[in-house]
């Protein structure tokens, strides 16, 4: 582990204390933090986060406290995580990743909620409107499933011959259904043929891209998913030894050895998030926070990959991309 990624989860540990801890200071709020996946690889959205609640004038263990909750990717998990948030009052609920939205949407109306997500609030029933949320929800939307047939459209440019795409996704997360159907209508209107594996397992990942290497599939698309990201190691071990190209949404792919990434800045949502989260410890209502949509998007090229998967990466391509990894 990276020593700033440790310096970052060691600091989230030391906050999760429990409420008894700060019966000495009654008037820190306490912001109840919850999240699908496991802190290992997060620790830079964590510190994301952190940083728009300073922007507010709040400092974790000066003025705030957080007390942290982790899935470790078992999203059916969540439900009894969110309840014990809501047992504790805690002022703020900031869900992070689709499935701990609606987990937190169904535990409280009290309560208010800052969400951060990839998928349309509105279409997920998190929101009345953007504009207009209404109720206790509000939250910051990144573009990832929005952009997925431009990833597509990506892939195929790398991997002009494959006449056959693979999808990775997780069944069990509700993004899985809008990005497979943005996916099948990209798919035919380019005249490719796409096959969809799903895993919301370690041992799934492993048997589904074993799969793929046995059909000599060349093209490999990775949903949107918190699960999938936090194996993002083994799923690129993985493409790497069966010499799949692969397109990822996350630029912490390509730095961890993927091939290409391409999507919105899932830092920037979680730092607005932490603005959104100081603004209602100070008072504002969540039904008068517009959701806000972070437009930054990342084009990230790995060309050390490229050259040993054999892969020439077009020069246009190189020329649209925010970092080439060399």
């Amino acid at each position: 582990m990276k020593r700033r990624e440790f310096v970052s989860l060691v600091g989230s540990a030391a906050a999760a204390w429990p409420l008894a801890a700060w019966a000495q200071h009654p008037t820190i709020p306490v912001i109840g933090f919850i999240n699908g996946t496991s802190p290992q690889g997060y620790g830079h959205f964590v510190a994301a986060f952190r940083r728009g609640l300073a922007e507010t004038g709040y400092i974790e263990g000066q003025n705030v406290a957080i007390e942290y909750r982790w899935a470790e990717g078992h999203y059916e998990r969540l439900q009894a995580l969110a309840a014990d948030l809501v047992d504790r009052r805690v002022a703020v609920i900031v869900a992070t990743s689709t499935p701990a939205n609606l987990v937190a949407k169904k535990a409280t109306t009290r309560i208010p909620i800052v969400f951060t997500t990839s998928s349309d609030p509105v279409e997920l029933g998190l929101v009345a409107s953007l504009d207009r949320p209404g109720g206790n929800v509000t939250g910051a939307v990144t573009l990832n499933v929005e952009v997925v047939s431009k990833r597509l459209e990506l892939l195929h440019e790398l991997v002009p011959t494959a006449s056959v795409v693979a999808a990775l996704v997780n069944p069990v997360n509700p993004n899985a259904k809008t990005q497979s159907r943005a996916l099948e209508a990209a798919a035919r209107t380019m005249g490719l043929q796409l096959e969809t594996v799903g895993a919301s397992t370690e041992s799934e990942i492993d048997a589904a891209l074993a799969q793929l290497a046995e059909r000599r599939t060349g093209a490999l698309l990775v949903d949107t998913d918190a699960f999938l990201f936090s194996r993002r190691a083994q799923l690129v071990d993985l493409t790497k030894r069966y010499a799949i190209s692969t397109i990822f949404d996350r630029r912490e792919y390509a730095e961890a050895g993927g091939l290409v990434s391409y999507g919105g800045s899932v830092e920037d949502v979680y730092r607005l998030a932490g603005t959104y989260t100081g603004r209602i410890l100070k008072g504002e209502k969540p039904a008068d926070l517009p959701v806000i949509q972070s437009t930054a998007l990342q084009l990230i090229v790995n060309l050390e990959t490229a050259h040993a998967l054999g892969i020439t990466v077009p020069t246009s391509l190189l020329a649209r991309a925010n970092e080439v990894i060399e």
